[in-house]
């Protein structure tokens, strides 16, 4: 192993997984630094905050995935790309140390964006990672359990059963789908004293819901959730959120007892600090082959790039195929061969939108309804990285079907 040259993959996301599961393995030693040691297939990650899927069901472990890989549960803090030293800290016990490299593939993701919107950080959950499912999760659980206890007034009631989704994207539309089917499914036969009260209200601050998705289908989804009794309030911007209630840019205050922010992304403090060259956005500037400008030795693919001369969006799908398109390329970078630029092939999207309906956005096709549905799930089970995966995720959706959702606090 000490012959071979060492390649630091930061990121255990769709690209850095996707890396990890197409380099060849003797050709780097292999060492991977990330937060979590697991690869989580986030287009699922809605489902799991009302129990539809189960956490565990989406996730798999870097260990088993690429057990000849060095991994290290640790943050990156700082970088030197001239002397190739990273600097890191234990994501545990939160000691530091150094570890020096010949390549560097930088594939750390995003956070969500606040832009600096006063009490979102403080009050708002977010819907990233496994953490924030489960206490979201949570949160629905105890704003029902809440509103259930004794001399509860029918204000406090109604701002504890009032959830709120800021951000029309497909995560923010997930999730609304999602709450809507755990209401209209289950809280009907386990609060049927709170279930007429529970309402569910999307915010956008734009002119339409899923504006990446065509728009005959952005405006069949506005109007079937506001016969699903959700409320989609479009030209909404939040201006200040506080622990109760937030503020909207015409001065409407909006009470609720659970806010999910889904506004879009920023870059991650890691790449903040990274004196490299990047764009207006703060992302990193990558060549055509996903080199970092000025610095050949390292890489970078997924949410934090920006490639040059290219508009490519920020989702799992370039993630994945920028991690396969590397593996390739760093297999020709050892055998001494020109490496061919990156081309981007888009598939399409798909969003749940609730009540076993779906939206299909491809190239060819515009679906909607059941039938979409049913190839949505179809091509999540297909996505997913592990016959395990595949199998638990089945299990949740019959097990869902027969039993219902568990909303057990613990």
């Amino acid at each position: 192993m000490s012959s071979k040259p060492t390649l630091i993959v930061l990121g255990t996301g769709f690209g850095g997984f996707s890396l990890l599961k197409h380099l060849r393995r003797d050709l780097f030693k292999v060492v991977v630094v990330g937060p979590r040691n697991h690869f989580l297939f986030t287009p699922l990650l809605p489902s799991t905050t009302v129990g539809t899927v189960e956490f565990r069901s989406i996730i798999e472990s870097v260990r088993v995935a690429r057990p000849d890989a060095q991994y290290l549960q640790a943050f990156a803090t700082s970088l030197d790309p001239g002397k190739r030293i990273l600097q890191c800290k234990g994501a545990l016990d939160a000691k530091k140390f150094s570890l020096s490299y010949d390549y560097l593939v930088i594939a750390v993701g995003a956070s969500p964006a606040t832009y600096n919107i006063k009490g979102v950080k403080e009050h708002a959950f977010f819907l990233k990672d496994i953490g924030d499912a489960r206490a979201i999760r949570q949160r629905i659980i105890d704003c029902l359990e809440l509103a259930s206890q004794p001399g509860v007034s029918a204000a406090e009631r109604a701002r504890l059963l009032h959830y709120v989704v800021v951000g029309g994207g497909p995560t923010g539309v997930e999730f609304a789908a999602e709450m809507h089917d755990l209401i209209t499914e289950d809280l009907r036969r386990l609060y049927p004293l709170l279930v007429k009260e529970v309402r569910i209200t999307l915010l956008e601050a734009g002119e339409q819901i899923l504006n990446s998705f065509d728009a005959v289908l952005s405006r069949y989804t506005t109007g079937f959730f506001r016969r699903q009794r959700i409320d989609v309030r479009t030209n909404s911007k939040v201006v200040q959120v506080k622990k109760a209630s937030l503020q909207l840019s015409d001065k409407s205050v909006i009470s609720y007892g659970l806010l999910v922010w889904t506004t879009g992304i920023a870059p991650t403090p890691f790449v903040s600090s990274l004196k490299l060259p990047k764009d207006k956005q703060s992302r990193l500037i990558v060549d055509d082959r996903l080199r970092v400008k000025e610095t050949p030795q390292h890489f970078a693919l997924g949410d934090c790039i920006s490639i040059e001369e290219k508009e490519i969006p920020a989702t799992a799908q370039v993630a994945q195929q920028e991690g396969t398109y590397l593996a390739g390329s760093l297999e020709r970078l050892m055998r001494g061969l020109p490496l061919r630029p990156f081309e981007y092939k888009h598939y399409g999207m798909l969003a749940y939108i609730g009540s076993a309906h779906a939206l299909a956005d491809l190239a060819t096709v515009k679906g909607k309804g059941f039938t979409a549905w049913l190839f949505w799930r179809s091509v999540y089970v297909t996505r997913l990285v592990s016959i395990k995966n595949k199998v638990l995720v089945l299990f949740d959706w019959a097990k869902t079907f027969v039993f219902g959702r568990d909303i057990s606090r613990f």
